[in-house]
């Protein structure tokens, strides 16, 4: 479900009440724990935190005009969905992530390669989010983006 809202307020403001108390919720704390240099944008009809192309010229190489997707959150028919590029393209954060959700969900983590969905909105792990949102600065998602689009890079820039 792709949203024709303009700014990310507005798109909270247009979701029913349940899901907008557990995307405003998600979205503080996405914000509060980013690092520096990523930005809050409406991206493909959700909620984005990219890296500007005032810190990455090139912008992503499916769309140029469009800055460095990151982290897209959204609500969908079923479920919120978070998609997390970081875990995607980190092995690393991949197995951290996927050890760390049993510590703090009750339910089974339900995973793309890089969508996390969550189904019931009281069992969203919020501290477990806020600190994914932590794990990857700007200059490491660059490195790690750029590895992976040149297939030339053997070791994983991501931090633990």
């Amino acid at each position: 479900m792709t949203s024709q809202a303009i700014t990310p307020e507005d798109y909270c403001k247009g979701l029913p009440e349940d899901r907008r108390m557990a995307v405003e919720k998600l979205r503080t704390c996405i914000k509060s724990n980013l690092p520096n240099g990523f930005v809050e944008v409406m991206s493909y009809g959700m909620l984005g935190y990219v890296i500007p192309h005032s810190l990455y010229e090139k912008g992503y190489h499916c769309n140029p005009k469009l800055p460095l997707p990151f982290i897209n959150l959204a609500s969908q028919k079923n479920f919120i969905a978070l998609y997390h590029m970081g875990i995607y393209g980190s092995p690393k954060l991949l197995e951290w992530f996927v050890g760390e959700f049993p510590k703090h969900a009750k339910g089974k983590l339900d995973m793309g390669k890089s969508c996390i969905r969550f189904k019931k909105m009281d069992d969203i792990p919020f501290d477990l989010i806020g600190e994914l949102a932590t794990k990857v600065k700007v200059d490491e998602y660059i490195a790690l983006y750029e590895s992976i689009l040149n297939r030339g890079a053997t070791k994983d820039p991501v931090r633990q």
